[in-house]
């Protein structure tokens, strides 16, 4: 058994501090950890200015000129693009101007004759407006039949424009605003990737000490279990920091692009649930990243260790990001979202789209925080007596039976 250095007997609660005050002033200076805040804000940022770009695009009307002997079919033609998703503003235009009006934008098509239905565009037939008018072009010739039998072809093309069946469904899908599976969305892929980040610094940092025999000086001063909780404590605040400014540029950007509904999402107390499932997912990943880097003295077996870790991490992750949004009463989405480790990444994802009780949210936070305790146990157990230990990797049976 590796002899350990004298301890210099301090209280746990300042040899904590002391160690995470060590850990803050070394990474908040670190050009990776400013640029990487950086990019992730700028990156949330961006997608909230091409996501409201974007909408109001799709949202944009599209302008169809009607000269008057075609004004009969203007009100048919609104009425029809709304029954096809396509608004569609109409207005009267001459035919002498219709030429220019083509060309400067102005209008997107000229209606200029029912008998049969006649369109004018400058170079193409907009998609948007192709099966509006196609479904036009029918009516007309309905309309023609329909005269020639003495009936009145205005009214029965406006009730077949206005028709829809009467759908009752046996299971009907919750409505959901877009807004909500984009926070889902969101929400799941930063989690994992401020956990993942905030995670490999522990593992890295233990690494680093423990080769350049650091460790052995500061084991002078604390004990292993204080180093641990201290480093967990200090790259947790760096992270959560991290998670805070990109949490807090998203949700100021979605308020002041105004791309979430008030009513149907609540941005503030989605970004806190965010926050909290990160502090609680941080410390369970963070105490078993630490322990198993205890166990190896090099940087480049920091990933053979910690790979178990890391897979539990994805698998959550996964299944977050490409079922949850969509589908966030799955079942394997429910189940995962009470498991400890799980649950930090897709109980966020939940909460943003409004599927999930008060209880539920208790219950999961419940189990996680209730194995925290044990974890912190476990992997001080394993990190004490290992981390001293230099050479070839130490045996986890080994760390966790050594006394």
């Amino acid at each position: 058994m590796n002899p350990r250095p004298n301890v210099v007997e301090i209280s746990n609660g300042a040899a904590i501090r002391l160690i995470a005050g060590r850990e803050i002033s070394t990474r908040v200076r670190s050009k990776a950890f400013v640029w990487t805040t950086v990019a992730l804000v700028a990156a949330v940022v961006l997608g909230g200015v091409l996501l409201h770009f974007v909408g109001s695009q799709s949202d944009t009307a599209q302008k169809v000129g009607v000269t008057p002997e075609a004004s009969g079919v203007a009100e048919q033609l609104v009425a029809l693009g709304s029954v096809l998703g396509t608004t569609i503003e109409t207005q009267g235009v001459e035919s002498a101007e219709a030429e220019a009006l083509l060309k400067d934008g102005t209008v997107s098509a000229v209606v200029t004759g029912t008998d049969p239905l006649t369109v004018l565009v400058h170079t193409e037939l907009p998609d948007a407006l192709a099966p509006v008018l196609g479904s036009l072009a029918q009516q007309e010739a309905l309309s023609s039949a329909v005269t020639e039998l003495g009936g009145d072809p205005g009214e029965v093309g406006r009730e077949i424009a206005q028709a829809a069946p009467d759908v009752t469904a046996l299971e009907p899908e919750p409505e959901r605003d877009n807004a909500q599976v984009v926070a889902g969305f969101v929400a799941g892929i930063l989690l994992f990737i401020s956990l993942m980040t905030a995670g490999q610094l522990v593992a890295q940092g233990v690494v680093e000490e423990k080769s350049s025999r650091v460790v052995e000086l500061l084991l002078a001063t604390v004990r292993p279990w204080q180093l641990m909780a201290g480093k967990v404590l200090g790259i947790g605040v760096i992270g959560l920091t991290q998670v805070v400014l990109v949490v807090g540029a998203g949700a100021g950007t979605a308020a002041a692009l105004g791309l979430v509904d008030a009513s149907s999402i609540n941005l503030g107390v989605t970004a806190l649930w965010v926050i909290i499932w990160f502090v609680v997912g941080f410390t369970m990943y963070a105490l078993a990243l630490a322990a198993l880097a205890a166990l190896v003295s090099r940087q480049e077996d920091v990933g053979s260790v910690t790979a178990p870790v890391m897979t539990l991490m994805m698998i959550p992750y996964l299944i977050g990001v490409s079922i949850a949004p969509w589908d966030p009463d799955n079942p394997l989405v429910v189940v995962l979202s009470f498991v400890p480790f799980c649950a930090p990444m897709l109980m966020p994802i939940r909460i943003a789209l409004g599927e999930v009780a008060p209880w539920e949210v208790a219950l999961s936070l419940g189990l996680s925080l209730a194995l925290i305790p044990v974890l912190v146990w476990l992997a001080g157990r394993i990190y004490s007596n290992a981390v001293l230990r230099s050479g070839g990797r130490v045996k986890l049976k080994d760390a966790l039976t050594a006394s």
